[in-house]
């Protein structure tokens, strides 16, 4: 039975080495956006240049992301990760938001998402005649089960996975670039004058590149886990985020090649599309299968990542104590476990995830910036060089945080409405915050 007492629970077991830390750190980055945002970025840049200019920039950010969080990782090797540094540099208010937000709408809303995504391409894919939420049930009560029996398991899983979602890229970059005949033509550059309105279009297709590459940071939630996370996990971060980077312009570029930007824009499967020129409609079943293992791969990667989170704040006793459990056998949190899943069911169930998903890149990328702000903070408090220090800081970090809260300011400007329910959502969490602290602390 869990204990009501978090200061008597077992520890986490530290079972994951260098490369699954790396396999988490690529798996929490890699969903179905590269398969599908490609459409979404040319149809709000119309050149080449821009295209691939905003993918290339995306990269930059996640890779600016990595060197920081890689710092902070080697500073602070705390279960929950994100959630500590806000709480050791800020005020545990700051980190209660984050994991407020993170339960409520950033980690399950993507999940019911995905979910739903890999629901319809296994249905496509086996001819079943089995209703969408039923197979989303099925794979995410699955998934919880195996990372309920330990963190050795939903790693081992989330690699296999992994291992098949990057030879599924692989080959639909192979297959773009040496089966299909294509080229590209670099002019124009922009597809307007230098204007505000250009900064404004660009921004406009950063928004589906940042949340394509976002996710690095997730593999620091199960940093409490790994066998050395001081010297494993920032150099995951920085290895996994730059073959990501490496993968997705690859992908952005066989996909320019292949249909060029105006039936790029016009195309909202563009890997099925590169593939079905390359192999036929074999190309297409097969990509639509790589999309489904690329889907259950984020699927097992938030499983296991996030719930790390909700554990570390029923420690601080921010949150249900119960959460704080460990199986005695697994040494898994699996009450944090099941929480999350069993409230990505409901958001499943209720068909809300679309809407979600409007506003979760404008809270993800918030916490960026106060997360990487972090920096500033514990340098001062401890001079001490890292071991994996972010190159030309505190330039480079503040551009971080900028370039963050810029993709903030630019949604609002473009989706008003959509990032005001996720603002009203974060608000809501302040006075859960005291309410939480008052009730479980008397």
């Amino acid at each position: 039975m869990p204990q009501n007492n978090p200061g008597s629970s077992q520890s986490l077991a530290r079972r994951l080495g260098l490369f699954d830390a790396t396999m988490l750190v690529m798996g929490g980055i890699i969903g179905t956006g590269i398969f599908m945002n490609p459409y979404v970025v040319a149809q709000r840049v119309h050149t080449p240049a821009l295209v691939l200019g905003a993918w290339l920039a995306g990269g930059c950010i996640a890779l600016m992301g990595g060197f920081i969080w890689a710092e902070l990782a080697d500073r602070m090797p705390t279960a929950g990760g994100q959630y500590a540094y806000l709480r050791d540099a800020y005020h545990p208010l700051v980190s209660f938001l984050y994991g407020w937000v993170l339960l409520l709408v950033i980690q399950t809303g993507g999940m019911a998402a995905v979910t739903v995504t890999f629901s319809r391409y296994f249905l496509e894919l086996t001819g079943w005649h089995s209703g969408e939420w039923q197979i989303a049930l099925v794979a995410l009560t699955v998934l919880t089960l195996i990372n309920c029996m330990g963190v050795r398991a939903g790693g081992t899983v989330q690699s296999g996975l992994m291992v098949l979602k990057i030879a599924a890229i692989a080959l639909l970059v192979f297959a773009g670039a040496f089966l299909v005949h294509g080229h590209v033509n670099w002019k124009p550059a922009f597809d307007q004058p230098i204007s505000p309105g250009l900064f404004s279009s660009f921004g406009g297709a950063m928004i589906p590149v940042v949340f394509a590459f976002g996710g690095w940071h997730t593999a620091t939630f199960a940093s409490a886990e790994m066998k050395d996370p001081r010297r494993d996990l920032p150099r995951a971060l920085i290895m996994g985020v730059i073959a990501v980077a490496l993968l997705y312009t690859s992908v952005n570029y066989v996909c320019v090649r292949a249909l060029g930007i105006s039936t790029l824009e016009n195309t909202p499967t563009p890997a099925s599309a590169v593939m079905r020129m390359a192999l036929g409609q074999r190309g297409a079943t097969i990509i639509a299968l790589g999309i489904a293992v690329s889907t259950l791969g984020y699927l097992s990667q938030s499983v296991l990542t996030a719930p790390r989170v909700y554990f570390a704040m029923a420690k601080d006793r921010l949150f249900f104590r119960q959460l704080a459990w460990v199986h005695p056998r697994t040494q898994a949190p699996v009450l944090a476990i099941a929480i999350q899943s069993a409230w990505t069911m409901v958001i499943l169930l209720t068909g809300s995830y679309d809407k979600i998903l409007n506003y979760v890149t404008s809270m993800d990328v918030l916490f960026w910036a106060l997360t990487a702000g972090c920096l500033f903070i514990l340098r001062r408090r401890d001079t001490a060089r890292s071991a994996f220090s972010m190159p030309g800081h505190p330039y480079t970090t503040a551009l971080f945080c900028v370039v963050c809260l810029a993709v903030v300011a630019n949604t609002v400007y473009r989706f008003p409405a959509n990032t005001l329910i996720g603002m009203v959502i974060l608000a809501a969490g302040v006075p859960m915050y005291y309410i939480w602290r008052r009730t479980l602390r008397a």
